[in-house]
């Protein structure tokens, strides 16, 4: 799956969560079982992460990706 889900985390910071493969459920599912009540999310495809983890703490929700389902 190249598909990543995001969500702005209480530090202010964005938080990944990666599918694991064949777990059964759609990546909408698994937004919807993982992402905290109220947060809002992103799907986005894997290529819209920045490459560059070491700044990664720098990363903005509001600018990643540009497919978006639970806002």
């Amino acid at each position: 799956m190249n598909q990543r889900i995001i969500y702005p985390n209480d530090d202010g910071g964005v938080a990944i969560i990666i599918p694991a493969l064949d777990c059964g459920l759609t990546i909408e599912e698994i937004a919807a079982k993982d992402v905290p009540t109220g947060k809002p999310f992103k799907i986005v495809d894997v290529t819209d992460l920045p490459t560059d983890r070491t700044a990664r703490a720098t990363w903005e929700y509001a600018s990643i990706g540009a497919a978006s389902t639970g806002e």
